[in-house]
């Protein structure tokens, strides 16, 4: 079992900068890809930003290139998720994921089902 952790969320305006951090215990030897993904209001979840973190190759979805950072610091267990630039359509609620050990062999960001692994989300508001 992994927990995860989510922190950093909060209201902010367009053009405006915020940090998640997502904190992970527990059995965190056996995942290897951890990720954030965002579920708007009416929305279906869906992938952000992912980093597989044996190597810490990241893969991002076409909306975020260029506006937001995945990093991690193995030495702490942490996934972060550095957002600039955000727009009022990034609204919504971000959550952490983490995989149970399965490799993900296409150059494509890893869909939710591949995640086993979920913190409890953090809301980032965006005003216009």
């Amino acid at each position: 079992q992994v927990h995860l952790v989510e922190s950093g969320g909060g209201s902010v305006q367009a053009g405006g900068s915020r940090r998640l951090t997502c904190v992970a215990s527990g059995d965190t030897e056996s995942t290897k890809y951890m990720g954030w993904f965002s579920q708007g209001p009416g929305k279906e979840r869906g992938g952000v930003a992912v980093i597989y973190t044996s190597a810490g190759r990241p893969y991002y979805a076409d909306s975020v290139k260029g506006r937001l950072t995945i990093s991690q610091d193995n030495a702490k267990n942490t996934v972060s998720l550095q957002m600039n630039g955000l727009k009022p359509e990034d609204t919504a609620t971000y959550y952490c994921a983490a995989n149970s050990g399965i490799l993900w062999f296409a150059a494509t960001l890893p869909p939710a089902a591949f995640f086993v692994f979920w913190g409890q989300g953090t809301q980032v508001t965006v005003s216009s």
